[in-house]
């Protein structure tokens, strides 16, 4: 198509055989610029946080809805990681599959986010 360029000039890989599969080029913590109130910039907020994480996998017939229950050690934007205290397990959850999130403590918002002042 256009080489494996975006149209800003970035050389960013193509995935020749998956084309909505898209990269994004990588970006270190410190140069995340200010973004609008996204759920993954949500979790962020409230890493440390004990919630259910309630997730529906669709094509699966044994596992089509589940909650998990931990606290928020990381958050992508594509996917979750918590912990278990009560069982010692970690999970990484795919964003796709979340569908929403409890707490039972007041939640950390901010409608613009920036990371360096977490």
């Amino acid at each position: 198509m256009n080489n494996g360029y975006y149209q800003n000039g970035m050389n960013i890989p193509t995935t020749a055989g998956y084309p909505n599969q898209q990269y994004a080029p990588s970006i270190s913590s410190t140069e995340f610029p200010m973004e609008q109130s996204y759920v993954e910039n949500i979790l962020r907020l409230n890493k440390g946080k004990y919630g259910r994480f309630y997730v529906s996998f669709p094509d699966s017939v044994e596992w089509r809805d589940k909650v998990f229950t931990g606290v928020i050690e990381q958050a992508g934007r594509d996917h979750l990681i918590i912990s278990d205290p009560s069982t010692g397990k970690w999970y990484m959850i795919l964003m796709i599959y979340l569908n929403y999130v409890e707490f039972e403590e007041k939640i950390n918002y901010s409608p613009e986010f920036n990371l360096n002042t977490l």
